[in-house]
């Protein structure tokens, strides 16, 4: 299927979302739950797969195109969206967290990049979205965000999300980067993606870091973020409430305003 060339535009800082113009008959697909919003004249329709309209056609290429998806942990759907008027319109599509929006034209990048499972926000029609196994079985042990990837191919524009900020390194042959494995987004696939045991159990422990880094070993370009989901939300996690009631911030002592332990003991309940 030939690619649709579709004009563009990235808006806001911290939590962005991409503009889409699309000429009559053009379509772009999105993740569920991505669309921002849409012009009148755009029809929506819910494919079987990654609505690329690979996969070999019929029904085999359909469950083969939405296998891959279910892997990756997406749904077995794709929504594309067609201008089905006579004059361009837009449709737009919003960052699930606080990051950047990464345009990636595959035709200058070799037609082929890898990235994590979750990073794929939208792209033109006819970009196929398939996964990448790697090589070595402890990446997907001790890798942390699993050892299975997503792969975008083709010669279109596909839009990546990463959180925080973002950081593009080019590396030289045999040029190498150690980085914590929740912070790689995308990379080409001429970069050796490798898993390497890093430290002590004592590190691993007492040093917040963990145990395996990723050691990324050039030539080709990888694209880095700042700060993973699985942190922000480790994070969130571990400063939200775990027992009934509510934190009030500024509060000295922990669970007086809430009712908890501490302001039940002062309160004299335990009576």
């Amino acid at each position: 299927m030939a690619m649709d060339v579709v004009d563009y535009e990235i808006k806001g800082s911290e939590m962005q979302f991409v503009e889409v113009e699309l000429d009559p008959g053009e379509a772009a697909i999105g993740e569920a739950g991505s669309l921002f919003f849409m012009d009148a004249g755009i029809g929506m329709d819910a494919v079987f797969g990654d609505g690329s309209g690979g996969g070999g056609g019929g029904l085999f290429g359909k469950l083969l195109g939405a296998g891959k998806r279910l892997l990756t942990g997406e749904s077995l759907f794709t929504t594309v969206y067609t201008n089905q008027a006579s004059g361009k319109k837009r449709v737009a599509f919003a960052a699930p967290y606080p990051g950047k929006i990464l345009p990636m034209e595959l035709d200058k990048l070799g037609g082929m990049l890898l990235c994590q499972k979750d990073a794929f926000l939208c792209a033109a029609r006819g970009v196929s979205l398939g996964i990448a196994f790697q090589r070595k079985l402890g990446v997907g042990f001790f890798g942390g965000e699993g050892f299975i990837m997503q792969k975008l191919e083709g010669d279109g524009l596909a839009f990546v999300h990463a959180g925080g900020t973002i950081l593009k390194r080019e590396l030289a042959p045999g040029q190498t980067l150690m980085v914590d494995t929740g912070c790689v987004v995308a990379y080409t696939p001429s970069v050796n993606f490798e898993i390497e045991y890093i430290g002590k159990i004592k590190t691993a422990l007492f040093g917040g870091e963990g145990l395996f880094f990723a050691k990324m070993t050039g030539p080709g370009t990888v694209w880095l973020q700042s700060l993973p989901f699985s942190r922000l939300a480790s994070r969130v996690f571990a400063a939200a409430p775990q027992r009934g009631g509510s934190r009030e911030e500024g509060s000295v002592l922990p669970g007086f305003a809430g009712g908890g332990l501490l302001g039940g003991l002062l309160g004299g309940d335990d009576e």
